[in-house]
């Protein structure tokens, strides 16, 4: 089977000198067809499949605000413009439609390269650039087409908010997070639903924690908390802001840093749910950036090598991880 990839730019959503704009996907978008992927057409999403997550008026405000124009909906500052209800129920949808044919066995993965972004979208509000919760409503999506567990692990730089809010009590979604500590939205801390241990994970993380840091979540806690929850298939919220040189966050991550993470995730999903992994896009606001950590992900999703070369370490220290990934560890009852 093949991986498949589907782009919706959403090119009429932009703001004046917005850091999430059309322009952080300018350097990736003419290579799209060259890593070795389908292409598939998106289907818009229903409201019916939004309403899955999102209360019924936030969806009809949203689409009535946007009639009005152009304008800022919240302090992050999320934007909205007169097409953005339209750009998001079709990247909601782009989501929908790679998670249904992996779902089916029509394809072996995917990669959703959609804006606007969606994980911070809680049930009741759009909020940090975000307008509806694309990952978490195709994570329902398959929920309600037959399958019985779900887990989206999240490296952005900032907490998934909204994802963990959308799964707080829904006991057949797993969720992950990694970020920045003390960055928005300011949530995410590790004893937060002490609920829902092994299945709802934050991994708050110091300033510049790279390559090294993240190797180690890899194996320490993703692995552990995928093999406890055993989802049927893994969605991946894949923000490209946790590179060290991002403008507007202070994480580590290189390119290389960011193929070995995608390497991992694929081989965890390999091992535990048949090789059905999606990965979508959420963060990443320099676009040479966004082009390696897309070419990062395709090199994983399809074990081909990099397209790109990316000799990008990073430049800073990392601190060390030890302490922290030990009280996660144990607050799920992983220490050794």
């Amino acid at each position: 089977m093949n991986t498949i990839f589907t782009f919706v730019p959403s090119r009429s959503h932009e703001y004046p000198d917005h850091p999430e704009r059309p322009g952080r996907l300018e350097i990736i978008e003419p290579h799209l067809d060259s890593f070795g992927a389908e292409r598939i057409e998106p289907v818009r999403a229903e409201v019916e499949e939004v309403a899955r997550v999102h209360e019924a008026g936030l969806i009809q405000a949203i689409e009535e605000v946007c009639k009005q124009g152009a304008g800022v909906i919240d302090y992050a500052p999320t934007y909205v413009t007169q097409t953005s209800y339209e750009d998001a129920m079709l990247a909601a949808g782009g989501v929908i439609t790679c998670a249904r044919k992996v779902m089916r066995g029509e394809a072996r993965n995917a990669f959703a390269i959609v804006r606007p972004p969606g994980h911070h979208a809680e049930p009741r509000r759009s909020m940090g650039f975000c307008i509806f919760n694309n990952i978490a409503i195709a994570a329902q999506d398959v929920l309600s087409n037959g399958m019985e567990r779900v887990m989206v692990i999240d490296y952005d730089a900032h907490h998934g908010n909204g994802t963990q809010a959308a799964f707080l009590n829904e006991e057949r979604a797993g969720f992950v997070s990694t970020h920045q500590w003390g960055i928005y939205p300011g949530t995410g801390w590790f004893d937060d639903a002490p609920h829902a241990k092994k299945r709802i994970a934050n991994v708050p993380l110091h300033a510049h924690a790279g390559d090294e840091t993240f190797a180690r979540i890899s194996d320490e806690i993703f692995k552990p908390m995928v093999e406890a929850f055993r989802p049927q298939m893994l969605l991946i919220s894949a923000g490209f802001d946790a590179h060290w040189n991002d403008p507007i966050t202070s994480l580590g991550l290189s390119t290389a840093g960011y193929f070995n993470i995608s390497k991992k995730l694929v081989e965890i999903a390999e091992e535990t749910c048949d090789g059905k992994i999606v990965f979508v896009l959420e963060g990443g606001y320099d676009p040479r950036n966004v082009a390696h950590g897309v070419d990062a992900v395709f090199g994983a999703l399809t074990s081909r090598p990099l397209k790109f070369e990316a000799n990008d370490p990073s430049p800073y220290k990392e601190p060390d991880p030890e302490s922290r990934i030990a009280e996660i560890r144990k607050w799920h009852g992983f220490a050794s």
